[in-house]
């Protein structure tokens, strides 16, 4: 794996995903890779937050405009000067910002409960949600980067790059409720997302209690709880205790 230090006052032959873009991985990229690199920006550097992009780059940073142009996120360009890369970082910062205070205003934020059952979800979706947390690299692009972002909390790293937006997938403030969910319950901190799916980590793999009752927060989460698809979510939690990542897709049609 090559990773290339990156300054967005620099030029570079790539296309970095904005300006809170810090490093990028090529070549053989692997999730361990990741992962290390990951730990290691987060141990040097206590005041910014780190995460990764994971599939589909161009289309993760394309619906990440149109998310935030949300009427709840959107932030008026003021005097920025896109010819001048220290103004736009200047308004990419201050818009992260405006995104993290937003997801903790009371009287936007989403419980859990709002985003149960939300997502058309099929017996396709959850077999792929099996196979993708069963190995993990699958879900990365060729090109992975990693971002950092200057707010408070890990579930508010979301704000460096907000995702969800077309109307039958989950939006920001969904994948938000999500995020803290995975945190709050089942001990999973916010790792990174592509255009369909949402990354997480814990600092071990979980028991199989633990196990248990992720998959049974997901099977609600994913309106699958029937009894025809447990045998699917054994597997999902076998899945998970095998490994510190987990895996899950936010927009509609993920399994592909």
């Amino acid at each position: 794996m090559e990773i290339t230090p990156v300054d967005y006052r620099e030029k570079y032959a790539f296309q970095p995903v904005d300006t809170l873009s810090h490093r990028r991985l090529s070549g053989t990229v692997s999730l361990r890779d990741v992962l290390a690199c990951l730990d290691e920006l987060r141990l040097k550097d206590r005041d910014h937050r780190y995460f990764c992009t994971l599939d589909d780059i161009n289309q993760c940073c394309y619906t990440s405009g149109h998310a935030g142009n949300d009427d709840r996120l959107e932030v008026d360009y003021g005097d920025t000067d896109f010819d001048d890369p220290e103004s736009v970082h200047a308004f990419e910062v201050r818009r992260a910002a405006h995104v993290a205070a937003q997801l903790q205003d009371p009287a936007l934020r989403l419980s859990w409960e709002d985003v149960c059952g939300t997502l058309a979800t099929s017996q396709e979706d959850i077999d792929v949600l099996v196979e993708t947390n069963r190995d993990p690299d699958r879900v990365l692009d060729t090109v992975v980067y990693i971002q950092r972002v200057a707010v408070p909390r890990d579930d508010l790293a979301i704000a460096g790059l907000p995702n969800g937006y077309f109307s039958c997938d989950w939006d920001v403030f969904q994948n938000h409720a999500v995020i803290r969910r995975m945190h709050e319950r089942h001990g999973y901190r916010f790792l990174g997302l592509g255009a369909s799916w949402l990354g997480f980590v814990r600092d071990a793999p979980p028991d199989a209690a633990a196990a248990k009752a992720l998959v049974a927060d997901l099977a609600d989460l994913y309106g699958c709880a029937d009894d025809a698809h447990q045998a699917s979510w054994r597997q999902l939690a076998e899945a998970a205790a095998g490994g510190k990542v987990l895996l899950l897709g936010y927009t509609e049609n993920f399994a592909e």
